[in-house]
Formats: structure tokens, C-alpha cells, sequence
């Protein structure tokens, strides 16, 4: 009997708590299982999807946040898209590699998932900016094989670059994900297709749960799968959905850089845009993502005097030492020489200048590789600016003719930021989904069982 091709929707923060507000997903739960999936921590993207990939914790698969310091050039580097940096076998490798000893075609396709370029899979997309020499920036998409990104350009106009990160980032970028995956199933008929939908992420962070229409919300995410479920259905492919986290109400930030510079351990290199963080000079820093944070300790006998810094800040549950890390799977190189972990209703800002007229012009822009940490102000307007919106128009409008112009738009002031994750949620109802027909799906699922689970379903599992 012919193996039924694969769909993995990962819909990123929808729980137990919402799924009856997405009455197409709730169907589909109806038909299969419907099972909570135990974060792996952090609780963060890069970190969660590359666990359901590999079968692995971070310990062995590296990724361990967002973003990490590279200790061996001393950069700070966020949202880096290298499939290489997984240091564990993806399912899509070895999917490939069993279905070769078999005698099997096998193809798979890779949207919007993130470590996309160079993965060994037969069709990729994902979001890439060209950056002009002279600090311009034209928004566009990668994708594998040659001519494919123009080819969904063409059918569906350009990518809402503008909804997928930034203080306008909402719908239409979910939208035209799912229509490109549609016409990707359509087209090219994969056996296993990863797609990513972050319509979820958006709003529970610039105002967390409590504040935003959560149902309204779901029911958009709901509407923006129906392209997919419509076209797995002719192609006769199941369609799964999966998660990475929950998003949490937060009160206030922590701010460790500040208190590490405040007793004289980060230092900064002043300049003509304001200060950087000096990562050679600093006897610590901490790079921060959402409710957890990286410190970097440059001596050893240091770390105590860090910890004796960092561990009384209002807002810090959690303080895991080196012998302590292997508790969570971050024992990895990595990782920080410290890692912090926040309360529920809290989480780690970057900033490390003391007066904002210091701080680093890129701090007020959305510039996700430049900033030393995960900045959620970006989702926001500056409020303390008037007519926000009007400005930004002013500042493309100064770009278009050929003019420098730095787009200044978001907020210094972190307690605009309403929601956060990273952390285990509370309960089973807010923990991520699994929707799965998988016939031995019982109670909640490790995040990183994932992998197993889609060869199974693949009939590639390795003798």
C-alpha cells in the first residue's frame, strides 16, 4: 500500500485553550488525536524547531536559543538560516537516506521553516532581504530549486514582507505562506512538507493573551490554513499540526546588561552611532531571548561574582550553573556560561546602555541580525512618537529617493511589550498541540519524539 504524503503545519502557539476557535483545525483533531507537546526549553523558535527536526534535546543538537555568542569570532548572532548550524540529523535527511536504501523516491519541501538554506530537502523558501552597499535593503525570498521564489512571486504577488516582523506584522504573511505551500503541494507533490504559519506570534507578544481578541486571532490562523488542508486533501497527504510554545502576560522586564555594567563587568565601545556592546572587553554580558538568557562569563573566576549580580534581580526564578545545565538539555557549548530563567510573568531585555541618547541608532529600528539580543519592542510604534505611521511612509518615501534615512520607528521603553514565552507552561490546556492521526498518540508527547513520529508515519524508520 502506497505511503500518504506528510503535512506538519506548525501553527506556533496555539494550545489546548483556543484549538475550539479554529473550527477546521478542531476537525481535524476530531479525526485523529489531539495531545499537549512538553516544551523543550528555552521555549523559543529556533530552539523547538530544531528539536521536533532531530529527535534531540539542545545538548546534542546545539541550537540552544534564538541566537547565541559565537565565541570564536565574538559575535552576538540571531536568526541565522545555515542548516549546518544543526549539529544533529534532521528527519528530512535521514527520511532521504532510507528511502535511497529502499529503492524509494522521496521528496520533501522545506516553507518557511527556519535553518532552510542548504537543507537537504527538494524544495525550499524562506524570507532573505538583498542588502545593497550602501546600507539599502530590498525585501525578497530564497528559495530551492532555481526560480521557484519568482515562480510564487508571480501566482501570489510579492511576499508581505512588512507582515512578518515589525510593528505591522499580522496576517498576510501567514496568508500568502499557506497559498505558496498550497501551490507547492499542488505543483510539486512532496512526501513530507514543513510549513510555518506565525500568525499566532504577533499579538499575545505585543500585548500577551489577556490583552488581544485570542479568538478572533485563532480563527484568522483557522481561515489562513484552509488553502493547505484543501490541498492536501486532493493530493490525499494527512495533515499534522504542531507547536513551540505558549505565550505567557508579562509585567515587567529584566534588564541584566544594565546590572552587569552598572558593577563595572560589560563594556561598551562608545561611537558616532552611539554604543555598541564590546564583547572582547566585557568580563560578562548576557544574551537574552524572551524568558531566558545567555551569560557569558570571560573568566572563570568570575562566574560566582555574576551570579551574585544577576540572581537577586526581581524577576530571575532560575539561575543554572554548568553542572546544572544538563537538568535542561543546554549543556552544550553553546550555551552560557550562566543560563537565567524568568518568572512566568516576566522576561530578558538586551539593553545595556544607561542613557538613551547613547543608545545604538540600530535599537530603534527593526533590525533582527544587528541587535545583541531578541527585541520585542519591535513589534511595536515608538508611542512616544506622533504619528508614528506617518513617519515611517516619510522615512521609505526618503529611501526610495536615494536618501539615508534610519527608519526610527520602535520604542527604548520595554514595558510596552505585553507577552512573552520561553518557559514550560502551567497545564496541559496551555501547553502547544499536536494534532496527529499517529495510532499510538496517547497523553502528552516530548517535543522531541516529533522526529520518530514522522518516519513512522513515513514508513522510513531505520532498521
Amino acid at each position: 500500500m502506497a505511503v500518504r504524503p506528510l503535512v506538519l503545519i506548525d501553527t506556533v502557539g496555539l494550545t489546548g485553550r483556543w484549538l475550539p476557535h479554529a473550527p477546521q483545525l478542531a476537525r481535524l483533531a476530531e479525526a485523529g488525536k489531539c495531545r499537549p507537546l512538553r516544551e523543550v526549553l528555552p521555549a523559543v523558535t529556533c530552539t523547538a524547531q530544531a528539536s521536533m527536526l532531530t529527535g534531540r534535546l539542545p545538548a546534542e543538537h546545539g541550537i540552544v536559543a534564538n541566537g547565541w555568542l559565537y565565541r570564536d569570532t565574538g559575535e552576538v548572532r540571531f536568526w541565522q538560516q545555515s542548516n549546518r548550524l544543526i549539529q544533529a540529523e534532521p528527519v528530512y535527511d535521514v527520511a532521504r537516506r532510507e528511502a535511497i536504501q529502499r529503492g524509494r523516491p522521496f521528496k520533501s519541501a522545506k516553507v518557511f521553516w527556519w535553518f532552510n538554506q542548504g537543507a537537504a530537502v527538494d524544495i525550499s523558501i524562506t524570507p532573505r532581504p538583498w542588502y545593497g552597499a550602501d546600507g539599502s535593503k530590498a525585501f525578497g525570498t530564497y528559495g530551492t530549486p532555481a526560480g521557484l521564489s519568482d515562480r510564487l512571486e508571480r501566482q501570489l504577488g510579492p511576499f508581505p514582507f512588512k507582515s512578518f516582523w515589525g510593528p505591522l506584522a499580522g496576517r498576510p504573511a501567514s496568508e500568502w505562506i499557506a497559498r505558496a505551500t498550497a501551490a507547492i503541494l499542488r505543483d510539486e507533490r512532496p512526501d513530507l512538507t514543513l510549513t510555518y504559519l506565525p500568525h499566532l506570534d504577533y499579538d499575545p507578544q505585543r500585548f500577551g493573551p489577556a490583552r488581544c481578541n485570542m479568538a478572533t486571532l485563532v480563527k484568522e490562523l483557522d481561515e489562513c490554513c484552509g488553502p493547505i488542508l484543501e490541498a492536501a486533501q486532493k493530493e490525499g497527504a494527512r495533515v499534522w499540526v504542531v507547536n513551540e510554545y505558549s505565550h505567557v502576560n508579562v509585567r515587567h522586564p529584566i534588564e541584566p546588561n544594565r546590572a552587569l555594567r552598572r558593577r563595572g563587568l560589560l563594556a561598551v565601545r562608545p561611537g558616532p552611532f552611539g554604543e555598541t556592546l564590546d564583547t572582547f572587553e566585557s568580563r560578562a554580558f548576557a544574551v537574552c531571548d524572551h524568558q531566558c538568557a545567555h551569560v557569558y562569563v570571560r573568566q572563570p573566576s568570575d562566574i560566582a561574582l555574576v551570579r551574585e549580580v544577576l540572581e537577586p534581580l526581581p524577576g530571575v526564578a532560575r539561575v543554572l550553573s554548568e553542572a546544572e545545565k544538563p537538568e535542561v538539555g543546554l549543556n552544550h557549548a553553546r550555551s552560557g556560561d550562566l543560563v537565567l530563567f524568568s518568572s512566568p510573568d516576566t522576561w530578558f531585555a538586551y539593553p545595556y546602555w544607561l542613557d538613551d541618547r547613547l543608545a545604538p541608532d540600530f535599537a530603534r529600528t527593526v533590525d533582527i541580525h544587528r541587535k545583541p539580543g531578541f527585541d520585542p519592542c519591535e513589534l511595536h510604534f515608538d508611542p512616544h512618537q506622533r504619528w508614528p505611521k506617518a513617519r515611517m511612509l516619510c522615512r521609505l518615501t526618503q529611501k526610495k529617493l536615494g536618501m539615508r534615512a534610519l527608519m526610527d520607528i520602535v520604542p527604548l521603553d520595554c514595558s510596552v511589550v505585553g507577552g512573552s514565552h520561553g518557559l514550560h507552561a502551567q497545564c496541559d490546556e496551555d501547553r502547544p498541540l499536536l494534532i496527529a492521526d499517529h495510532p499510538r498518540l496517547a497523553g502528552p508527547v516530548n517535543m522531541q519524539a516529533l522526529a520518530g513520529m514522522i518516519l513512522e508515519a513515513l514508513d522510513l524508520v531505520p532498521a
